[in-house]
């Protein structure tokens, strides 16, 4: 099992904020059949704006070491999947059933949603309300699968997450979907993975769960988000299985100065 790779945190910090959710337009559902969304409308970005999309599976290390990356390239960090965790701890918490999806592709838009940017210290809120150790619970990693299925939530989270991306100077981006979905044309596309034993390990360690259930409830999410986890064609393939949490960083670093040209910084801490 490699040391240090967990999958998610939530520390508190009042710099590098994205605004989500609240009166926000209306997004149109992906059509049945067809492309899931329209391109990534992120064209008009500076040139030098540097993305690196971090895609693979739950317990794969990816919060962990995209905000190491992120921290040493100098870029913010933004997690896709508190997005998600986000709207369904709200959904709970509202009393709604997560499997009933006429009633969640409703509500989708409702909540404002914050995320910080800052990789040393990110954070979510919902309604103005800290909520980054609450989206960590059983309750909402055992429905935010089912939530983040619906059309709706997915049109509704993905035009928020083009938005952060695009907005930002330079930015890590993970969670499901970002190099083929959210930000395809993003210059450094990393697929994250690693055994599931392994991954199931990891978690369990992290969340204090019986490594039994912890593979249970892998196994289960994994056939959830089968839809949401393909590899984008030029994405590079990390197998962290026998690496640490150093050693992943390091790859995803290397990949970014040799893809994007991007000079060392002047200094790089971890």
């Amino acid at each position: 099992m490699s040391a240090g790779l967990d999958s998610d945190t939530g520390e508190e910090s009042e710099t590098g904020t994205a605004c989500l959710g609240g009166n926000d337009p209306p997004q149109t559902p992906p059509a049945p059949g067809g492309k899931p969304f329209p391109p990534d409308p992120l064209g008009h970005r500076g040139q030098d704006t540097l993305v690196v999309a971090v895609d693979g599976p739950s317990g794969a290390g990816k919060s962990s070491a995209s905000r190491g990356a992120a921290i040493a390239l100098g870029l913010e960090y933004l997690d896709t999947g508190s997005m998600y965790r986000a709207l369904t701890w709200w959904l709970l918490d509202q009393g709604v059933d997560a499997n009933d999806a006429g009633v969640v592709s409703r509500l989708a838009a409702e909540p404002a949603i914050e995320v910080g940017t800052d990789p040393r210290a990110p954070w979510v809120r919902v309604n103005g309300t800290d909520v980054s150790a609450a989206i960590r619970s059983h309750e909402v990693t055992s429905a935010v699968s089912v939530v983040a299925r619906v059309p709706r939530v997915r049109a509704h989270l993905i035009a928020q997450q083009r938005d952060i991306i695009a907005n930002a100077p330079g930015i890590v981006a993970e969670g499901r979907d970002i190099g083929t979905v959210v930000a395809p044309d993003a210059p450094v596309k990393v697929f994250l993975t690693a055994d599931s034993t392994a991954r199931a390990g990891r978690r369990a360690a992290e969340t204090s769960w019986s490594p039994a259930s912890t593979r249970v409830d892998q196994d289960r999410r994994d056939q959830l988000d089968a839809g949401q986890s393909a590899k984008a064609d030029d994405a590079v393939e990390i197998d962290s299985t026998r690496l640490d949490l150093d050693q992943v960083i390091d790859t995803i670093v290397r990949l970014a100065r040799e893809r994007a040209d991007v000079p060392p910084p002047r200094q790089q801490t971890r």
